[in-house]
């Protein structure tokens, strides 16, 4: 790998563990219609939009409604993850990424975040991230969810950056699946076992450089 010119990173569990947000706000809606929602169901919901989130859900309970309740759900959730999300400081930064995102900054390369959350520039905000990134495309810019390729196409593009000489970095299956489905070299975050598909994984960012990625 060489020549690259551009990073993208997805947001929620790679620069930030909002997961524990998400499914606080799922478990409260789950047991609001008396569904039993476990940490182990939370993993299917990774990487996936919210209306599809509350399919899911949905089925683990059986349940049908109709499209205006389900809207009307989606919005309850929505409403108390930004309640937990709106406390979050820089203090909640995963460990390492600063000091890796600087290392990148160092070698001349773009950053941008390539997210389906809607509220990332409440997050970005309160972790005072904003200004690191040379663009930013969230779920107000798409309209297709990962792994549709479309956020870190449409990041590449506003980079004015050619696909093949980006990095993602993804903590999610359908998010590496974005990454391939764009063209991108990807790196997973988190475990082997689970982001099979990426081309490389780490544990985390921890004394983490660019350069020691070797790319």
């Amino acid at each position: 790998m060489h020549n690259i010119k551009a990073i993208i990173f997805d947001l929620d569990g790679v620069l930030v563990d909002t997961a524990k947000y998400h499914y606080l706000a799922w478990k409260r809606l789950a047991q609001e219609l008396n569904i039993e929602f476990s940490i182990e169901d939370n993993e299917r919901l990774k990487g996936v939009s919210r209306m599809n989130s509350l399919e899911i859900i949905l089925e683990i309970g059986n349940i049908t409604l109709d499209d205006d309740t389900k809207i009307k759900l989606a919005e309850k959730k929505n409403i108390w993850y930004v309640e937990y999300i709106s406390k979050l400081t820089p203090a909640d930064i995963l460990p390492g990424v600063i000091d890796f995102i600087e290392s990148i900054k160092a070698n001349g390369l773009k950053i941008a975040l390539g997210s389906a959350s809607k509220n990332s520039m409440l997050i970005l905000t309160n972790l005072k991230l904003t200004d690191y990134f040379d663009a930013i495309i969230d779920g107000t810019k798409v309209s297709s969810a990962k792994p549709n390729p479309e956020v870190f196409l449409k990041g590449a593009l506003e980079l004015n950056i050619p696909p093949c000489q980006c990095i993602v970095f993804e903590d999610a299956q359908a998010g590496i699946d974005a990454a391939i489905n764009a063209g991108m070299y990807c790196i997973g975050i988190g475990s082997k076992n689970r982001l099979k598909k990426a081309n490389l994984v780490l544990s985390g960012f921890s004394n983490m450089t660019f350069d020691k990625l070797g790319l």
